[in-house]
């Protein structure tokens, strides 16, 4: 099979109630590739349009009010009278649930005299798993359709949906289902057609959060601009709540839509670090969950180890053509998810998490302890190499394929050890022996001794001489060499401890200079090496969660006018894409252009991408 291109998300509106997302163009209609209502790893439609009288509406707004309504304006000049103003307007209210979207199409009319015709909706089945919508490619499965009047139920290989509607009539042709609808207006007045989509996968790994979150955070005083992120925000974390089917009382945040609507360790780990100040109660129930599917033997398939943490749960193997990468259902190919475990463990301890949730989690503490001590290589260092051919060539929260790379633009070979990943084993540890404490467990002089360790040879092996100055390289690679390239990854060392204070302050002021700050946020790589492209996913790019948790990491560090820095950056972006976050934006410079200037293929929302507006608020309220 030729793989296809991926799909451009950047001008596409979103309505969604995790597992479930509707896709579509600024008019409502559902026709470019991305487009399409899904519901877990499924595209049940992919094609969806409104016409009435022989013509399809002409649109004049779209209004996102949350994460889960849109509405969509739009006049009907088909139907109205000759004069210039239009008189005749069709409002489409659309609503995504978990499971369901409905939609609320109105015709409102101030001419003088009865006007109509006759509506048709258009919806095309599909059933296509969401790795070929990503991946570009082909059509969608089979379907069959039972029509019974108003309902219409549509059957696939193994799922299926039901059409409803209060009015019309439904029937088949070709490749689509059509609603057929007489309007008719009464003079100065309105009618209105409620219809909906219903979807059922017995195949789903993951359901809606059992209850509401009843989030609010205290934006008195703050900026305008960040008090209307972290609003936005806190809206679409709400929508990006999951659960398991057994466990619904467990909650976590999925990574982000379209793509990644499940469970992440790394990424659901980050958002609920970042959302503590809100919650601290999803910090638990996400140490909970993936506390339940922490490894238990070694499995190069799954790339499971003992004690380590997973990366990613799907319903099904996830395979991206042309890249060479299949990953199991379940996966376990990351480096750094253990660590941060344990790191949001500690974090919720301090944040108030009562001591015997915390208890419950001893075993899973030491084990992920034990996965991390046992990870570490002849170097001492803990490092990565996907061990199936098959799976991440880089394991590491920059894990695309062309990530690592020296200053001159070469790819590092592996085993890779990153700078971030013995960071977060640094703190995770030191802050694990004050837990063990704590709890009157054993083993805390220990794990204090092993990362005295790990900072001395840290502090020994990484750092780096450039012409842009002296720092931490990104990582060692499989010779042991120091990777010299100047980026973002350094930023996460900030108030882990492994560096000391002098340390810290050089690594802040080379983020904020210019080969870093953008002025939209931090580059993840600097401009000063071959491999930077402004569009580049690791290499160039600016990605919110990462400028947050390197803000933060200054702010813990002391080093607060750098932390404020980084924060207006990240205001100056969210402001420009309606404080809605992208996943990552281009690295080009705000001094170059005025508003923001997208990754075309960057999902949103995204969990880490929300929840940084917590941790900028936080940052800002000192």
């Amino acid at each position: 099979m030729t793989p296809g291109r991926q799909p451009f998300l950047h001008d596409a509106v979103i309505a969604l109630h995790a597992p479930t997302q509707a896709w579509s163009r600024a008019d409502g209609e559902m026709t470019a590739a991305v487009d399409g209502l899904f519901h877990g790893d499924r595209r049940f439609a992919r094609g969806l349009q409104i016409e009435i009288a022989g013509e399809r509406p002409e649109t004049i707004a779209v209004s996102e009010r949350g994460a889960k309504t849109v509405v969509f304006e739009a006049v009907v000049r088909s139907v109205d009278d000759t004069l210039p103003d239009p008189h005749v307007s069709l409002s489409r209210t659309r609503v995504v649930r978990a499971g369901r979207m409905s939609e609320t199409v109105t015709v409102s009319s101030v001419v003088e005299r009865e006007v109509g015709g006759l509506l048709r909706l258009r919806v095309e089945p599909d059933f296509r798993a969401l790795q070929d919508v990503k991946s570009g490619l082909g059509s969608g499965a089979g379907w069959e359709a039972l029509v019974e009047g108003p309902r219409v139920t549509v059957k696939g290989d193994a799922a299926s949906f039901e059409l409803a509607a209060e009015a019309g009539e439904w029937r088949t042709e070709g490749d689509a289902l059509y609603l057929e609808w007489p309007v008719s207006v009464a003079p100065r007045g309105s009618a209105t057609l409620m219809w909906s989509i219903a979807m059922r996968d017995p195949s789903l790994v993951v359901r809606s959060a059992s209850r509401p979150s009843g989030w609010a955070v205290s934006t008195v005083g703050a900026d305008e601009r960040l008090a209307r992120w972290a609003e936005v925000a806190l809206d679409d974390l709400d929508a990006l709540r999951l659960a398991f089917p057994d466990r619904p009382e467990d909650m976590f945040l999925a990574a982000g839509a379209p793509w990644f609507l499940t469970l992440f360790g790394r990424d659901s780990i980050w958002a609920a670090r970042m959302l503590l100040p809100v919650d601290v109660s999803i910090a638990a129930s996400t140490l909970r969950v993936l506390a339940r599917l922490q490894g238990t033997r070694d499995d190069a398939t799954t790339e499971e180890q003992p004690g380590k943490i997973p990366h990613e749960l799907r319903a099904a193997t996830f395979t991206m053509p042309g890249e060479g990468i299949t990953l199991p259902p379940l996966y376990y190919g990351t480096v750094d998810a253990t660590a941060l475990w344990v790191c949001l463990l500690v974090d919720a301890w301090r944040a108030g998490t009562a001591r015997a949730e915390l208890a419950e989690l001893v075993p899973n503490l030491r084990a992920a302890l034990a996965w991390i001590a046992d990870s570490v290589g002849e170097d001492g260092f803990l490092s990565y190499i996907d061990r199936t051919g098959k799976g991440l060539s880089n394991q590491g929260w920059k894990d695309s394929g062309d990530s690592i790379q020296w200053r001159d633009g070469r790819l590092a070979k592996g085993p890779i050890a990153l700078c971030e990943a013995q960071g977060y084993a640094y703190e995770a540890a030191v802050g694990a022996a004050d837990l063990l404490d704590e709890l009157g467990e054993d083993g805390a002089g220990e794990w204090r001794a092993w990362a005295a360790g790990l900072r001395g040879r840290f502090n020994d092996a990484f750092w780096v001489t450039t012409p842009e100055g002296t720092y931490p390289a990104i990582a060692l690679d499989r010779d042991g060499n120091a990777v010299d390239t100047l980026t973002s990854n350094i930023g996460h060392l900030l108030g882990t401890g492994i560096v000391d204070t002098e340390a810290e302050a050089g690594i802040a002021a080379l983020l904020t200079g210019p080969s870093m700050s953008s002025g939209y946020g931090v580059r993840t790589l600097s401009t000063g090496a071959a491999g930077y492209w402004p569009l580049g996913y690791h290499g160039g790019a600016v990605w919110a969660h990462d400028s947050a948790i390197i803000a933060h990491g200054m702010a813990r560090a002391g080093r607060h006018e750098e932390a404020a820095v980084v924060v207006d950056g990240l205001l100056h972006a969210a402001e420009g894409f309606g404080f809605r976050m992208p996943e990552l934006h281009s690295g080009v410079s705000r001094e170059e252009y005025a508003r923001p200037v997208p990754y075309p293929a960057a999902c949103r929302p995204q969990a880490w991408s929300g929840a940084a507006a917590i941790t900028c608020l936080r940052i800002a309220a000192g």
